[in-house]
């Protein structure tokens, strides 16, 4: 609204006062008006502290905010250290939360309190918003922080051998450098939210002394403006609060005689306020096979019907079995606490040798373990082994903008056979095989701001996407084509057999002929007798690829982080060496250039 627009009694200010406030700013032009808008909400910030102004006032030393710094992979991490900053403000505490890769490594020279919250994922590596500063920390550059106070929590899956890796390096790092850890390293679970709870009110309390002693000192409290940017809305839909939705489809497409069960998974979102952009993830929480359930119940002769208590909650412990706890994924804390629980000496055995135990696990479900380890446990007792069961995340698949009140995903059936029967994903293959036309399945999004489209139509897109690493581009295409966008799209898709594998072959082949993907390269590594992969086509045409980057286009990969991802990593340094004349540390520094500037993006897993 204008000034010009308001009327007494829509102000504050008197009708005198309003008059020659219009008065004044009629008289500036739009530099002049800003600066004094600058000028009174400064103004208005120091009187509402207690502040001063005047021209003998002395300016107040800033006082050093809790700088909350967080990696993640999939938003477990940004939501602790939301949540970290959250709480901070609740006890009057200056904070300020960045992610590590937006954040300078410059900058921590002039730190006094910093807290982290990162994840670990692959063979102990840093997320992909990690990276820089992870590294940064053992580089020359890298400045030395005695008195700096940390606090440093991670996020990790104990089935993983490097279990929160990348936050023990943190700590260990910053500390070497000289700074001091006010609150022990919290190294959590999937299932972490009431010890991230427990950590986060521990760190607060080490570190408010100081910050307030130093707020107080410096007289340089922050206080918020009442009329800020406008925060980009949440869904009341959350990892915590799901919404149930129905499947409306659920098709294999892969060939019958494919060595690879995909399917496509369609899901009406209607009813919900659930939004998501290309590039975002959707959590999927499923049931366990209930012939499995059974059957460990019955190895156990545990009465299906017998209740027991998961927190506040009381339920049969068959239902307990079906909806809420881990019985697919293993992991080393089920074995110790079935073993203590069963006294079952070989399993005891068994977790002293931490290789061992992991090879035994390799093979095995939770149900193997249970089934193979019968043993006279009561129910309540069996419930307190397991961990809840956690949502599994999928790269959608879609485009808003395309699909509206759905969102589809690209799944591919985990399956592999042990102990002469066939084992299944969770997920997978609850979505596989134990869904039809109108199944309620509870989902929620999970935004992924580093996987993103260039807000610039017109920018050049790269996707390498095999296998089921097509879904996002499927998305990014989506929304391209609803965009109008004109910038240039090519991608690189690869899977065993063209007849049996060319996933959304319909698709892309109309994309081409529309004109929207300018260029497709497919790597089919099954169909001749030596195996072609995407990172072989992406050499093959190692020119253009150079081309298309020093013309500004973003490289995104999608898919399998051990193999694929790195192999996709080293033909693009190969390509910066050979068609941009640099050596290993100049093509290293270019990537890492392109990472920066968010041009080089990944979602592997």
């Amino acid at each position: 609204m204008l000034l010009s627009q308001l009327s007494a009694a829509a102000s504050p200010l008197s009708q005198e006062q309003l008059q020659k406030l219009q008065g004044l700013v009629a008289e500036l032009n739009p530099i002049q008006q800003a600066w004094v808008s600058g000028y009174l909400a400064a103004n208005a910030n120091t009187a509402a502290l207690g502040g001063i102004i005047g021209e003998a006032a002395a300016p107040a030393q800033e006082a050093a905010p809790l700088t909350i710094l967080f990696g993640s992979q999939t938003g477990n991490a940004k939501g602790v250290a939301a949540q970290l900053e959250a709480q901070a403000k609740a006890r009057g505490l200056t904070a300020k939360l960045v992610n590590m890769a937006d954040y300078k490594p410059s900058n921590l020279k002039k730190e006094k309190f910093i807290a982290v919250a990162v994840s670990t994922y692959g063979e102990g590596e840093p997320p992909e918003d990690a990276e820089n500063l992870h590294e940064f920390l053992v580089g020359k550059k890298a400045p030395k922080l005695d008195g700096v106070k940390i606090a440093v929590l991670g996020l990790g899956d104990s089935s993983y051998e490097f279990f929160c890796q990348t936050a023990i390096d943190f700590e260990e790092r910053l500390q070497k450098l000289g700074a001091e850890s006010v609150v022990a390293r919290a190294d959590l679970d999937v299932d972490y939210e009431e010890q991230a709870e427990t950590w986060i009110a521990s760190a607060l309390d080490a570190f408010e002394p100081e910050l307030k002693a130093q707020q107080s000192a410096g007289g340089a409290n922050v206080v918020s403006a009442p009329f800020g940017a406008p925060q980009a809305a949440h869904s009341q839909y959350t990892k915590q609060n799901p919404f149930t939705a129905e499947i409306s489809s659920a098709v294999k497409i892969t060939g019958r005689d494919s060595t690879k069960d995909v399917r496509h998974i369609e899901i009406d979102l209607d009813g919900s306020d659930i939004s998501y952009q290309p590039g975002d993830a959707l959590g999927v929480y499923f049931l366990n096979d209930e012939a499995l359930v059974d059957d460990v119940l019955g190895a156990l002769n545990i009465a299906p019907a017998t209740e027991v208590k998961l927190g506040d909650d009381t339920l049969t412990v068959r239902d307990a079995l079906i909806e809420k706890l881990e019985l697919t994924q293993s992991y080393p804390g089920f074995v110790e606490k079935y073993a203590a629980a069963t006294g079952n000496e070989e399993l005891a055995q068994l977790i002293t040798d931490k290789a061992a135990l992991r090879e035994y696990l390799e093979a095995r479900q939770i149900f193997d373990v249970i089934r193979q380890n019968p043993s006279d446990i009561d129910a309540q007792t069996l419930v307190e082994c397991c961990r809840k069961i956690q949502a599994r995340l999928y790269s959608i698949a879609s485009s808003q903008a395309e699909v509206e009140e759905e969102v589809h995903l690209t799944v591919g059936l985990v399956e592999f056979e042990a102990f002469g029967e066939q084992h299944y994903g969770g997920c997978s293959g609850f979505l596989a095989h134990r869904v039809e036309e109108g199944t309620k399945v509870k989902v929620f999004s999970e935004h992924n701001d580093n996987f993103r489209l260039p807000t610039d139509d017109n920018t050049p897109v790269i996707m390498v996407g095999p296998g089921t690493g097509i879904a996002p581009f499927r998305a990014f295409l989506q929304e391209r084509d609803a965009r109008e966008a004109e910038g240039e799209n090519w991608l690189f898709f690869g899977n065993p057999h063209f007849t049996q594998d060319f996933l959304y072959q319909v698709e892309v082949q109309g994309y081409v002929k529309s004109g929207l993907l300018n260029r497709v390269d497919l790597a089919f590594s099954r169909d001749q007798a030596e195996k072609i992969y995407v990172q072989d086509r992406i050499r093959e045409k190692g020119a253009e690829v150079f081309a298309w980057l020093e013309k500004g286009a973003h490289f995104y990969v999608c898919g399998d982080a051990t193999r694929m991802a790195k192999d996709v990593h080293q033909a693009l340094l190969d390509i910066v060496k050979t068609h941009g004349g640099k050596d290993d540390e100049q093509a290293e520094q270019y990537l890492k250039e392109l990472r920066s500037a968010n041009r080089y993006q990944k979602d592997v897993y």
